[in-house]
């Protein structure tokens, strides 16, 4: 797993109208990369309207939100779509950013063992170095708690 003080690993992915989306182009702002399992699940779905309702926030403080799955490019067009998203969802079908972060984890759920995507945060300073990390971040507050830093 990443720490804090770090700089976060680049990446270069499909965004949910199929451009190519890198970190790179969001330097010179703070940007929110937060990663989740599943488009259209409840608490994924909760987690992306929280960043929604709260977006005009993260933009008079002058910061970027990116959300990150391995969900294809037109499952986050629906999930977008559907949810009037305003910001960038980012497909990663290979885990390439997914992994690099470390949030291709091991789980647990109904005694069966499997990998999947864990609900991590990083919040970012203009230059790409990782602010704050929340691991298992909660779905229903993880906007707020990142907007209360600023």
């Amino acid at each position: 797993m990443l720490k804090e003080g770090q700089t976060a690993p680049a990446f270069k992915l499909k965004d949910q109208s199929g451009n190519d989306v890198s970190l790179s182009s969001f330097r010179g702002r703070k940007t929110v990369v937060y990663f989740y399992p599943k488009d259209h699940t409840p608490g994924c779905t909760r987690q992306a309207c929280a960043f929604r309702d709260a977006y005009s926030a993260f933009q008079e403080n002058g910061i970027a939100v990116i959300g990150i799955s391995k969900d294809s490019v037109s499952s986050h067009k629906k999930f977008s779509e559907r949810l009037e998203l305003p910001f960038t969802l980012l497909a990663d079908p290979d885990l390439e950013a997914i992994k690099a972060y470390g949030v291709w984890t091991e789980k647990k759920r109904f005694g069966k063992t499997y990998f999947g995507v864990s609900r991590t945060t990083f919040v970012l300073d203009e230059e790409g170095r990782i602010l704050k990390i929340f691991e298992n971040a909660d779905p229903n507050n993880n906007a707020q708690e990142i907007l209360a830093l600023f």
